[in-house]
């Protein structure tokens, strides 16, 4: 491999792909309420990143000179940068929620009161709420010299209070609840909608809260503390370990601080005493606006019009798939995709519940990632085992954020009588599939469900994905074979149809790009398209340089973080790049390689990050059916065409909108809704 080879440093990449987030945020064309979505999905992000990608760097930069090597880069010099980015983007954060939205949302006649802006009326309002539903959750914190900072917990939100008497000082620590709504509608008056934070209720009344400590002046900013989220854990796959998992995750509550964002207003004595009081790394300081945890403005209620939020299109159905008949017979004769969100996750749900019932199955084999919080996933499997189906389900318990819940669901199935499975010593189950064993005939036939997304109906309301079901012998043999080895925990080996990390990727891919490094070579068309979420490997990125310079023409879909840089002479002539950020989630993974005119189209669960290639169990399948191909590729052609919400990714990360040469408007998202439903409309 060539060790040269250009590449975006992969957390200052991710920071750009933020940044097409806060772009929407910033777009006029979508609903101002959906804009303030976006700035939550901006600050949510850039909390995670912080607990960790950058505790991980800030880990490797301790270890100097030896993390060069490994790294390639210093992490420290990336720390900096990142301090740099993150930075601009917390003004311009600020400037658009300040100066944009608010501004905005008062010409929608919405007002974001704060705690000098109420009256009379209003003020009487917020202190009843205040003293009836708030000040018995609030104890203050009362800081003093002689006694230690007390540890503040990751992402809370806290009002750092100062108390003034006679030009002495106080100070206290007031922790906002985390069961309350973060947002409180006023009273209407004229036609006028008031909205007040909690952390504006709680500054006006203050006074109710320090009433015993005389002070002639008193002021209150707002801190949030991200603490390094990475858990270090025992890599044994048993009872052991889910112990070990639910003591890390108490532990993750006092990482090291990696991010102490402030409101820029502090005073600088106030930001002394935190930093020495807490000995912080004057690095980890992050100015802020007035509220933070900017994630609860997902919750942003909506007191005006309905179109200030994105219309809520009815989920499409799926061409001859139908909820008043057997799913499984109508699969026994051709496959079916399904592609959320834009038709209905539930044909899944319908599934697992039919066989959860039908007395000719037998047996039940699925792997899951992120569960819904109320999963009907769950609940359908719980079925099966108590309509005496034998339900093996193997859940990942490191779904990163998701293991509280992951580690709840996976006790109540063996409450339930189902048999679970903890997967593999040193690999994370990220696949996402099902197989059904069914007796017809006296013999067992073999039905599955393969998807590029979590069987989670929550987030599969806001994911793209794509999902097929299929009975066809080619994959359903190869699913034995994958689930025969997770059931024992090891690695699938010698399959023929689905590619599956860790063993076969690699090899698989570079077999598929040499091929058409040899179709390019010997004269003929030669194309390769895909779409993930990240890609980062640089093994993959060094052979698709080769590609590009063999001749393949290569385009790219890449959501978020994108390490190959396009476009440059002698690596990436012919590799363009794109990535649409839009009101859905772009999340489905697709590989399509020309193969001399005999087209091959995988999906699969797998983006091109070494994670993903080397260290999990991913399941990779092709789409066979010709109907489902075409159907795969023209969502994909429509995509390519989007010149609405796609930028291009380039080496200079500016987030260009992408032009095409058609005068005509193309948003993808739009576009494929309209083409599934004209596509599947009733005769």
């Amino acid at each position: 491999m060539d060790k040269n080879i250009p590449l975006i440093n992969r957390e200052i990449s991710w920071l750009y792909f933020n940044d097409r987030v806060l772009q929407e945020a910033a777009d006029p064309t979508v609903p101002l309420i959906e804009r303030i979505k976006f700035l939550a999905i901006f600050s949510s992000n850039l909390d995670e990143f912080y607990r960790v990608r950058v505790a991980t760097l800030s880990r490797l930069a301790n270890l100097n000179e030896k993390a060069k090597e490994i790294l390639g880069y210093n992490p420290k010099k990336i720390l900096s940068q990142i301090k740099n980015i993150v930075v601009k983007q917390e003004r311009k954060f600020n400037n658009l929620y300040e100066n944009i939205i608010v501004k905005q949302l008062a010409e929608e006649k919405i007002f974001i009161l704060n705690d000098k802006q109420l009256n009379v009326t209003r003020g009487e309002f917020v202190k009843n709420f205040f003293r009836e539903r708030l000040l018995s959750t609030l104890v203050p914190i009362m800081l003093d010299d002689d006694v230690p900072m007390p540890e503040l917990r990751d992402r809370a939100i806290y009002l750092f209070v100062k108390l003034t008497r006679n030009k002495k000082s106080r100070f206290a620590l007031i922790e906002f609840p985390d069961n309350l709504p973060r947002f409180l509608v006023l009273p209407e008056t004229n036609n006028l909608k008031f909205i007040i934070l909690l952390d504006d209720i709680i500054r006006y009344s203050l006074e109710d809260i320090f009433f015993i400590f005389e002070h002639d002046s008193m002021e209150a900013y707002s801190l949030q503390l991200t603490r390094d989220a990475e858990l270090d854990l025992d890599k044994e796959v048993s009872v052991k370990f889910i112990d070990a998992l639910a003591k890390s995750l108490q532990k993750r509550r006092k990482g090291k601080p990696m991010r102490l964002l402030y409101d820029s207003e502090m005073p600088p004595e106030m930001i002394g005493y935190l930093v020495k009081k807490m000995k912080l790394d004057k690095s980890s300081l992050i100015p802020g606006n007035r509220y933070h945890n900017f994630k609860n403005f997902i919750a942003f209620p909506n007191v005006g019009r309905p179109d200030l939020e994105y219309k809520k299109n009815p989920a499409l159905r799926v061409d001859s798939l139908s909820f008043g008949k057997s799913l499984i017979e109508l699969i026994a004769k051709k496959d079916y995709l399904i592609s959320t969100p834009y038709q209905s996750f539930d044909y899944i749900i319908h599934f697992l519940r039919e066989v959860a019932i039908d007395p000719k199955v037998r047996e039940i084999s699925i792997t899951v990632y992120r569960l819904a919080e109320n999963s009907k996933v769950i609940h359908a499997l719980i079925n099966a085992a108590k309509n005496g189906k034998k339900v093996n389900c193997l859940v990942e318990l490191r779904a990163r954020f998701d293991e509280q819940n992951n580690i709840y669901w996976s006790n109540r199935l063996e409450e339930e009588g189902v048999n679970v499975l903890y997967g593999i010593d040193g690999y994370k189950v990220h696949s996402k599939i099902c197989l059904v064993t069914r007796m017809e005939k006296g013999k067992p036939k073999y039905y599955a469900c393969l998807s590029t997304g979590n069987f989670n109906e929550k987030t599969a309301a806001i994911y793209a994905d794509h999902t097929i079901l299929t009975a066809n012998k080619k994959i359903t043999t190869d699913l034995i074979s994958v689930f025969k080895s997770l059931s024992r925990g090891v690695l699938p080996k010698e399959l023929k149809t689905l590619i599956v990390s860790p063993i076969d990727s690699r090899p698989a891919i570079y077999k598929l790009i040499d091929n058409e490094i040899k179709i390019a070579k010997s004269g003929k068309k030669a194309y390769m398209i895909f779409k993930m979420n990240s890609l980062a490997d640089e093994q993959i990125i060094n052979k698709l340089y080769q590609a590009s310079n063999a001749g393949v023409k290569i385009k790219l879909i890449v959501r978020g973080m994108c390490c190959l840089i396009p476009g440059i002479k002698g690596y990436s002539e012919n590799i363009e790049v794109i990535s649409i950020v839009d009101k859905y989630l772009e999340h489905a993974r697709v590989h399509i390689y020309g193969n001399g005119g005999d087209e091959l189209i995988y999906l699969t669960s797998a983006d091109f990050m070494t994670r993903n290639i080397d260290n999990r169990v991913e399941v990779g399948f092709p789409v066979l059916d010709e109907d489902l191909r075409k159907e795969v590729r023209d969502i994909i052609d429509i995509q390519l065409k989007d010149n609405t919400k796609a930028r291009d990714i380039s080496g200079n990360s500016i987030n260009r909108y992408h032009k095409t040469k058609t005068e005509t408007l193309t948003r993808a998202q739009i576009d494929i809704y309209t083409y599934l439903k004209n596509k599947n409309i009733l005769p």
